[in-house]
């Protein structure tokens, strides 16, 4: 039997760096473009245009700098995370992709890696979903655990390789590591705490599962 080759600390480190500068970039040049058209007086016919690019983009970043906080970061020492900041975290990220959010959360508080494990998957769902559709959210407490279950259902729903991979923890073969890593990272905290996840392809539709101890 092949051995799964072993990821370094560093490598993975440098991946998740990467994968958040990616997401950071965009907004943060729009910004820089529409305070340039702004000291521009030869376009001060776009200034309007120009404030509109500046604050969208500004929430834009501030929601993915938040959201990354909690779902990648420690995010202080909170150990326990009040699912409603959870919804308003993922709702932050959804506004900027085309998928709609559905939040059907049963549990009101979860721990630390439910959290994370929300939070990733949530986003991944909005990813399956390029051209639009809907993410439903499912989370109810059972005994000593947790258990997840998020739909991603609308036309052109896919998955891709190196997503499931990642939540299979296996290494990347081919595709991009921005995809790869965050699903690869969500596969350790949740093997860490003791819990396990999967996803499941159908037609039009993507199926993300976690278990995980309350």
């Amino acid at each position: 039997m092949t051995e799964t080759p072993v990821i370094r600390p560093a490598e993975l480190a440098a991946y998740l760096a990467a994968r958040m500068c990616h997401d950071f970039i965009s907004p943060a040049s729009a910004i820089s473009s529409g305070l340039d058209l702004l000291d521009d007086p030869s376009a001060q016919d776009m200034r309007e245009e120009a404030m509109g690019l500046v604050t969208s983009s500004a929430k834009k970043l501030a929601d993915l700098l938040s959201f990354c906080r909690v779902a990648f970061g420690a995010s202080a020492s909170a150990e326990t995370f009040d699912v409603r900041e959870l919804e308003k975290l993922s709702r932050g990220v959804f506004d900027h992709m085309r998928a709609d959010l559905q939040w059907a959360v049963e549990t009101p508080a979860v721990n630390k890696p439910a959290a994370r494990a929300l939070l990733n998957l949530a986003q991944m769902a909005g990813a399956a979903l390029p051209t639009g559709g809907v993410a439903k959210v499912q989370a109810v407490q059972e005994a000593a655990s947790i258990a997840i279950a998020i739909e991603a259902r609308g036309p052109r729903a896919r998955l891709r390789p190196e997503v499931l991979a990642g939540l299979q923890g296996q290494p990347l073969g081919e595709g991009l590591h921005g995809h790869w890593v965050q699903a690869y990272y969500t596969h350790l905290f949740v093997a860490d705490a003791g819990g396990r996840v999967f996803a499941d392809v159908q037609e039009e539709q993507v199926i993300f599962a976690a278990t995980l101890p309350a």
